[in-house]
């Protein structure tokens, strides 16, 4: 865990009911993300007996290895690393044709952890020999050079604002500067700093810097996205993330907001419609509403598909066209982001309708392209579902699966070309 004093005095009512505190459920682990009672006995016992710390670790990483914690969910580790002179991109992820992700060695951390981060891997030491680190001297910017195609680039983590302004600026000086980088249209970060630490950008010695440096990027000719990450609307209350937002918006950034539907944090339409009115009024474009992924202590907060519907048509009913730029639910599963549209009724067949927004191949986001699973209560992933009116296969499922078997060093991945 890790958790600093801004968020413990502003975002935790201490004085009623702790335990269902959302942001104390938020930031501290709790027991019940153990999935057996004994499993949070062995490891009260552990903290209390005379172990080494090396001793310790290697207890809990056998734990870990027990629960089957799915570290790396949706084929990030052996889908989406792309192949560059037959050798990986180091720190680097290439899943949708248009989209890549850059993943800073620097900025492999967070000011504070969330419980439910489907990125865990990237702190643990059960995934320190796979995780995605890149660092300044990595051939990512050659690959983005000999892949024309790519428009957005997304610095993500950990969280990026933990790294300072220059050391962010030397990756994103070379490809503001280089004439055959022209084609990046788009820089976004991903970061929670407005949500854990919005002094980032008022008060912190970095903080002009780093407003220096997203003027750089305005001026570039890109446009920079803030896709902040806002759990719940209590960040959105204190006088410093008002003041972070104005410095951020006149650099001329724009900030997306996102944040995954997560039992016991956010599991109600009013905490959603709360939030979204917020951020609507003070000038943020809320983005999208996640479904929790299939990785660490999933079934502690997983929402069903069918309740994240009500939650969320329930929610946006509440909130001005201005909020509605939203989309979601969203499944971020192995062939692509897939979006619940809704449930419907079809030839006596209750189904849950499906569409994706993003996709391994950007032919299956046609709008000709709705599918359709089987109407399941419980289901809380794309692996739950079956496809309806008799179908034995999603209509992506047999080239999804020629990608995954791919022997030419691109497995897993659409081949882009330049």
């Amino acid at each position: 865990m890790r958790v600093n004093n801004y968020v413990l005095n502003n975002h935790i009512n201490w004085t009623k009911d702790l335990a269902n505190d959302p942001y104390f459920r938020l930031v501290f682990p709790q027991p019940d993300m153990l999935q057996e009672p004994e499993h949070v006995e062995s490891l009260i016992n552990l903290a209390k007996s005379k172990v080494s710390a090396a001793g310790k670790a290697v207890h809990v990483e056998k734990l870990r290895e027990k629960l089957d914690l799915n570290a790396h969910p949706a084929g990030q580790l052996t889908e989406n690393v792309p192949m560059m002179d037959g050798k990986p991109v180091e720190g680097v992820q290439h899943k949708y044709q248009a989209t890549m992700l850059i993943f800073p060695s620097e900025g492999q951390y967070c000011h504070s952890y969330c419980t439910y981060c489907f990125r865990w891997q990237q702190f643990t030491n059960v995934g320190s020999q796979q995780q995605f680190k890149s660092d300044q001297a990595n051939d990512f910017l050659n690959y983005i050079k000999s892949h024309k195609h790519i428009k957005d680039l997304l610095f993500t983590g950990g969280d990026p604002m933990t790294m300072s302004a220059e050391v962010l600026g030397n990756y994103l000086d070379p490809i503001l500067k280089d004439p055959e980088c022209s084609h990046v249209q788009t820089v976004r970060i991903g970061t929670k700093s407005l949500a854990y630490w919005p002094r980032r950008f008022t008060t912190d010695a970095d903080a002009k810097p780093m407003l220096d440096l997203f003027r750089r990027v305005d001026k570039s000719g890109r446009n920079l996205s803030i896709q902040a990450h806002f759990s719940h609307p209590v960040e959105l209350d204190t006088p410093e993330v008002a003041e972070a937002i104005k410095n951020i918006k006149k650099t001329g950034a724009v900030i997306r907001t996102q944040a995954p539907l997560i039992k016991g944090i956010n599991d109600s339409a009013a905490t959603w419609a709360e939030m979204w009115n917020k951020q609507t009024r003070m000038g943020l474009i809320p983005y999208y509403m996640f479904v929790e992924r299939d990785t660490g202590a999933r079934k502690f907060f997983e929402v069903p598909l069918a309740r994240a519907l009500e939650i969320h048509h329930e929610a946006i009913s509440e909130c001005p066209g201005t909020a509605r730029t939203l989309r979601g639910p969203s499944m971020s599963a192995g062939p692509g982001k897939i979006q619940v549209l809704g449930i419907s009724s079809f030839l006596g067949e209750k189904v849950f309708v499906l569409k994706f927004l993003q996709a391994r191949n950007p032919h299956w986001c046609a709008p000709d392209k709705l599918f359709y699973a089987k109407f399941d209560p419980g289901a809380v992933w794309l692996d739950d579902l079956t496809p309806a009116f008799g179908e034995k296969r999603w209509f992506f499922e047999d080239e999804y699966d020629e990608m995954k078997t791919r022997t030419d060093g691109s497995s897993g991945q659409r081949l882009f070309t330049s």
